[in-house]
């Protein structure tokens, strides 16, 4: 239903219950019951209401009032009911006359005019209340809605700076083996079409299956095996509830290509690289840990390339501060990187 569909029905129908309950009320209060011509009037009573608050509301747009704070809001809506209050007190005249209810006495009594009239300027602003409640909510949405927008667009840009950061480096590992193990060199080939194969399949999502992520990880490892042969040892402990969760795509093939390159390849001996999970509380911990130490500048971590900041940006996007992530030295010769991540993200997150 569109914006202008939706007031019209709930102008009309809410001024319909109005004078709905003002018959109701006639009946039950009036021992004589209540007759055609003061069922009219109320009806017609009802149709003043539609008519003012539709200008009001015209007014209201005019004037920019949508857009000001509450400080300088409520005052000039005051003022408005008041004076709305009075045309309808005024204007509810000229149905009762042509309907034999008008009487002089009772119009021109001062306590009559100010009672009533504070009476319909309490009901107009009500319906000023709703109106602008409603307006506040559906701006409110609207903010959420760009801010996702804002959002999704930095995910994707965030995520095609990893496809190519990473088959760039995978490149560069087969290159390496062509010349001195050609069969070596067609594995790591075939390797990098699995992993590849996997990217694009989940390349328009913003979660994927933990299990497939892992998978990706293990062909990654294989093809880097081929490169760094007995230098490079890796480790899976891996919980089983955790393949009950979501994790962002190419995020844990990315933090294992950061302990490579910045932990394992600086290394003449090599070293290992240990990946664990495990779950408490309804959150997935991950620890990664590779052989290496982590630069500190002035006692603080300071992030080494693409991967950690891009990971960082990510995790931010997508789960606020419900998410943690934390990389520092474990010991004298081990690097800890911790991820944690909720899981209160249902299946359809895995569509685009």
């Amino acid at each position: 239903m569109n914006k202008k569909k939706l007031y019209w029905t709930l102008q009309l129908g809410g001024w319909a219950f109005y004078s709905f309950i003002q018959i109701l009320g006639g009946i039950l209060i009036s021992n004589q019951g209540i007759s055609f011509l003061q069922v009219s009037f109320l009806i017609s009573e009802a149709v003043l209401f539609l008519l003012f608050t539709h200008v009001f509301r015209y007014y209201i747009i005019q004037w920019g009032w949508l857009n000001i704070g509450m400080a300088r809001l409520i005052p000039r809506v005051l003022v408005g009911a008041f004076i709305l209050g009075m045309f309808v007190y005024v204007f509810r005249n000229f149905v009762s006359y042509p309907l034999g209810m008008f009487d002089a006495s009772v119009v021109f009594n001062l306590a009559n005019f100010f009672g009533l009239t504070a009476t319909y300027a309490l009901i107009i602003f009500i319906w000023s209340v709703f109106y602008f409640t409603y307006h506040y909510f559906e701006s409110y949405n609207k903010s959420l809605k760009y801010e996702a927008a804002i959002n999704e667009i930095e995910l994707n840009n965030l995520k095609s700076q990893l496809n190519p950061h990473f088959i760039f480096n995978a490149l560069n590992s087969i290159r390496a083996l062509v010349d001195e193990n050609p069969i070596k060199s067609k594995n790591a080939i075939t390797q990098l079409s699995n992993i590849l194969r996997n990217a694009l399949a989940t390349n328009k999502r913003r979660l994927t299956d933990f299990g497939g992520e892992i998978n990706m990880v293990k062909d990654y490892l294989s093809l880097e095996s081929i490169r760094y042969e007995e230098r490079l040892h890796t480790e899976f402990n891996i919980h089983p509830d955790s393949y009950e969760f979501l994790v962002p795509p190419l995020m844990l093939q990315t933090l294992v290509e950061n302990c490579i390159k910045h932990g394992i390849a600086k290394l003449k001996n090599g070293g290992v690289v240990k990946l664990n999970t495990s779950v408490e509380n309804s959150r997935l911990k991950i620890q990664i840990r590779n052989t290496g130490h982590f630069k500190f500048v002035n006692g603080i971590p300071r992030p080494e390339g693409l991967g950690v900041k891009n990971t960082l940006q990510r995790l931010k996007l997508l789960y606020g501060e419900e998410a943690s992530f934390h990389i520092g030295n474990e010991g004298d010769d081990m690097v800890l990187t911790e991820l944690i991540i909720p899981q209160h993200f249902e299946k359809q997150h895995l569509e685009s």
